[in-house]
């Protein structure tokens, strides 16, 4: 694209460039109508890894600009395709109505889907985590911050690690994290043996970021505003040292690709690495903690073995108990009660289970709903959800001789309110898109009452 002479383009297609310009890394998806198109490079690309017909479209060239599109409605399947190929995507939306508006429509990318950074639970597998890792390494102190988060749940955590440079603790993290993307400054890049880890053992998507994008005096404001907190320390984070460096690049990456608040995020929890057994990555292999060594699946490894979770966010659990061994005789004790109160009230756990199988991904529903993308049916799951969290709670009230229980039971707020609110306002059989129309309710509104009878 770089012989290309702007001032001859359309003004529809110089928008295009505005906009491209600003997402070089990205394939763009440009709104047009009721399709989503590519042009130039990234046409020529994206129709041959989504198997599209490429088309052309006059562009104010003496040739048509290379074109293939696909359906708005369908996008989310092409967008996984090109993400699960390795890829970015920006997606840029029509921000006025066409037939008001005079000249140009307005357009601006309103998220940038990246393999780290899916919320959509349709691209995404139910029963483990995708995590995203900010890395910072400090080439002179030979220290290293990692912080890993998973957006679809809102769960964060950081590790400081000492003497990085042999960066076998580094690699040991990647490996029970398996993040699905990397960030990095390019310090980052001197750990050889990290380097070439990630490369020949991880597929996950890697991003050099400017040193700009990590420094607390440009994002530290940011993260103290994301957890209300007034210091950093107050979170467990020094105020300039690495773990801070990776905090702010996580956050800042994640600000830049949302083109929201990131307020789905309520606190990050700071690993200590000698709190857990430290395996490496041949200990998890021949382990077969979570997947055999042969064909690389769950069934067989340990994880299958001791699944018999009912919900996705209790097999998300397991897996991290699994990947994360306890190494305080207390907290391994505290476990161990209350297994054996389970197993000493089982028609209580038979009752619990019972709900536990009609309970959806509650984690990943409020985060829908917190980026705004949730959808009219996303908000009668968690509704129905919702319901069923007093009868957990009351049948959790029975097993309080356990520390762990109770505490858990304690953590647990119904959302009656949200329920209520839901159940009030949403039609019982919504359609899959607020577009469709038919969302609320008769009689919720009455505003909207008579403007559906005028």
């Amino acid at each position: 694209m770089a012989d290309i002479d702007k001032s001859k383009l359309s003004p529809m297609m110089c928008q295009y460039f505005d906009v491209k310009d600003k997402y070089n890394d990205c394939i763009l998806f440009f709104r047009l109508g009721d399709f989503y198109e590519m042009f130039f490079d990234d046409a020529l690309l994206a129709s041959k890894v989504l198997e599209l017909t490429l088309t052309g479209r006059d562009c104010g060239l003496d040739e048509k600009a290379p074109m293939c599109g696909v359906p708005f409605h369908s996008a989310d399947l092409y967008i996984k395709k090109l993400i699960d190929s390795g890829y970015k995507v920006a997606v840029c939306e029509q921000l006025t109505d066409p037939s008001e508006s005079k000249g140009i429509v307005v357009r601006d990318v309103i998220k940038v889907v990246t393999a780290g950074t899916i919320t959509d639970g349709s691209m995404l597998d139910e029963s483990r985590n995708n995590y995203i890792c900010s890395a910072y390494y400090n080439k002179e102190s030979k220290k290293c911050g990692i912080a890993f988060a998973d957006i679809s749940t809102g769960e964060a955590s950081l590790i400081s690690i000492d003497n990085a440079e042999s960066g076998t603790e580094i690699i040991n993290e990647l490996s029970r994290y398996q993040p699905a993307e990397i960030i990095f400054s390019q310090d980052f890049l001197d750990l050889k043996t990290v380097a070439d880890f990630i490369k020949s053992r991880l597929e996950c998507v890697v991003t050099l970021r400017d040193d700009i994008c990590f420094s607390p005096d440009e994002n530290a404001g940011n993260i103290k505003k994301i957890f209300n907190v007034n210091e950093l320390s107050e979170l467990g984070i020094s105020e300039n040292g690495e773990d801070c460096y990776a905090v702010c690049g996580l956050f800042n990456y994640i600000g830049d690709t949302q083109k929201s608040s990131v307020s789905r995020f309520t606190s990050i929890k700071i690993r200590d690495s000698r709190s857990y057994m430290g395996l490496d990555l041949n200990a998890r292999r021949n382990l077969e903690l979570t997947e055999t060594l042969r064909n690389k699946e769950k069934k067989g490894s340990l994880l299958w073995v001791l699944d018999s979770t009912r919900t996705s966010m209790g097999r998300r659990l397991l897996k991290s108990y699994i990947e994360q061994p306890l190494l305080s005789p207390a907290r391994i004790m505290e476990r161990l009660d209350a297994v054996e109160t389970f197993v000493r009230y089982s028609v209580v756990l038979m009752e619990i289970t019972d709900i536990l199988d009609s309970v959806y991904d509650i984690e990943r529903l409020m985060t829908r709903v917190m980026y705004k993308t949730a959808t009219p049916r996303d908000l009668k799951a968690l509704s129905s959800t919702s319901e069923k969290l007093p009868l957990l709670k009351e049948q959790l009230s029975r097993l309080e001789s356990s520390k762990l229980i109770s505490k858990y039971n304690s953590d647990i707020d119904t959302l009656e309110n949200i329920s209520n609110l839901i159940e009030n306002a949403i039609n019982d059989e919504p359609p899959v898109s607020v577009k469709d129309g038919g969302v609320i309710k008769e009689g919720f509104n009455q505003e909207l009452d008579r403007l559906r009878h005028t």
